[in-house]
Order: structure tokens, then C-alpha cells, then sequence
């Protein structure tokens, strides 16, 4: 005797509800690799732009120091004397215009400031009409690369010997 196992009726008609919604998250995936793709070369920018006013920063503020070394050995070589490329206070000085002004990937600015009020924290108490110590406003501008530059910053200190 055979035993026999009862059928299943088969589905009368089948839509494909499945394959639509497998469509859609195949969609929505790719969806979300683009946007991430997307997201991660922004990034990549921004990286990049970051770095290379990172070393336009350092390239500047090397400069800058180099302007200070060479005033401090000017002033402490026995003659003592450092010619800026402004003596006097006027005209005004902005550090920014005269970096706008600039078309050189590297450049520097000595400004001395020391006469432009009475007296330094040196001289406090003394006669106000005497030469107050040597004081220097130092602007260095510097590009990231020598040639082909992307990027620039400007440097502004003030340097007392």
C-alpha cells in the first residue's frame, strides 16, 4: 500500500511582489554607494586644500624667523644696525594690502615700530623723547610651493631683540 502525501496547490497567479522589492533596495544601495563616494572625494579635498595651506602656513612663519635671525645678528655684529624697509612710521602699513599688492610666491616686510610711541617697556620712567629700544613689525608672505602655488598665507609679529 502506497502512502500517499497530500498536495500543495500551487499559486494561481504569482505578482513578483519580491523582485520589486528587491529592485528598490538594490536601488536604494546604490543610492547610498554614490552618496558615499561623493562624500569621501569631498573629503579628499578638503584634505588636500588643508595640507597645503598648512605648509603655506610653515613656509611663512620659516620666513618670518629667518627675517628675525637676521635682524638679531645685524644688531649684535658690532655695528648694530639693521636697516627696515620702513624707518619711520608713516605712511600707514597694512599687512594685508601689501600682501595683495604682492605677486611673488615668497616675500618679506620689516617694518620698525619702536618710534612710533614714546617709550618701550624698557624705558619706562625715562625721558619720552629719548630712542626707545629696537622693536620690528616682521610680515613674511609664503606660498605652499614655489612654483605653481595653490595656497599662500601671511605672517605678522612683532620682534623685540
Amino acid at each position: 500500500m502506497a502512502i500517499r502525501i497530500p498536495r500543495q496547490p500551487l499559486p494561481r497567479a504569482q505578482r513578483g511582489a519580491v523582485l520589486y522589492v528587491a529592485l528598490i533596495m538594490l536601488i536604494l544601495l546604490a543610492l547610498i554607494g554614490i552618496a558615499g563616494m561623493q562624500v569621501t572625494g569631498m573629503q579628499e579635498r578638503m584634505a588636500a586644500n588643508y595640507l597645503r595651506t598648512n605648509q603655506a602656513f610653515q613656509n611663512a612663519e620659516s620666513d618670518a624667523r629667518q627675517v628675525e635671525t637676521s635682524i638679531e645678528t645685524a644688531l649684535n655684529d658690532g655695528s648694530g644696525v639693521y636697516v627696515a624697509n620702513q624707518e619711520v612710521c608713516s605712511p600707514t602699513y597694512d599687512p594685508l594690502t601689501w600682501a595683495d599688492g604682492s605677486s611673488a610666491a615668497k616675500a618679506s616686510y620689516t617694518r620698525r615700530i619702536d618710534k612710533c610711541f614714546a617709550a618701550s617697556s624698557l624705558r619706562v620712567g625715562e625721558r619720552q623723547n629719548e630712542e626707545t629700544g629696537n622693536i620690528y613689525q616682521v610680515t613674511a608672505l609664503a606660498s605652499d610651493t614655489a612654483t605653481n602655488a595653490s595656497a599662500s598665507a601671511v605672517i605678522d609679529t612683532v620682534f623685540i631683540p
